[in-house]
């Protein structure tokens, strides 16, 4: 008979690579720097392919929640740094609108943010911070993007820094408590 071997915890993986691109992202929306030229491998790779890979693993454990929203999110990693490379680039000439564009992908990634929130009701604490916090994101990135507001398009990019660390706490804790045998971190388990 085969030995059982438990498989590793997929999310933080997703969650560290959803963190820090997240971060890097809105370190230049919040306008501390001007130019971030990382962000787009960051999106590609780690917020991209890592959580895709995470999303991916997450089959595996038979999570269900953590598989759509890594390898959704992940996937939105990759076509949102594919988007802007192709506008940086004029890779598809015939590609003028880039900001409506833009727009209606925001808004439709809105809209399942949301429904992923509402997701996150029953479980840990942690994790409805995170997505609460997200779908705020985004619906200022909205307001941003419709406005042309330099002020929300800043507030947006220090509430997505507020974001990137909600994410990183919670991958500390998926880290941390299992490492000490207890909860050193504490996420609001569900009862």
């Amino acid at each position: 008979m085969a030995e059982f071997r438990p498989l590793a915890n997929p999310a933080p993986l997703g969650l560290g690579g959803f963190a820090l691109t997240t971060f890097v992202l809105n370190v230049h929306n919040a306008g501390i720097l001007a130019d971030v030229g990382t962000a787009l491998p960051l999106g590609l790779f780690y917020g991209g392919l890592a959580q895709l890979c995470a999303g991916l693993l997450e089959f595996g454990t038979g999570n269900t929640f953590g598989m759509c929203a890594f390898g959704s999110y992940g996937a939105f990693w990759i076509a949102l740094a594919t988007l802007v490379y192709f506008k940086d680039n004029n890779v598809l000439p015939g590609f003028k609108d880039f900001h409506g564009a833009l727009l209606w992908t925001l808004i439709a990634w809105t809209i399942f943010t949301f429904i992923m929130t509402i997701a996150t009701f029953p479980k840990a604490k942690a994790l409805i911070v995170i997505f609460v916090s997200l779908l705020i994101l985004f619906i200022l990135l909205d307001i941003h993007v419709v406005t042309g507001s330099k002020a929300i398009g800043q507030f947006a990019g220090w509430e997505g820094i507020w974001t990137a660390f909600t994410a990183w706490y919670l991958m500390g804790a998926e880290l941390i408590n299992p490492a000490f045998g207890r909860e050193v971190l504490p996420i609001g388990a569900p009862k």
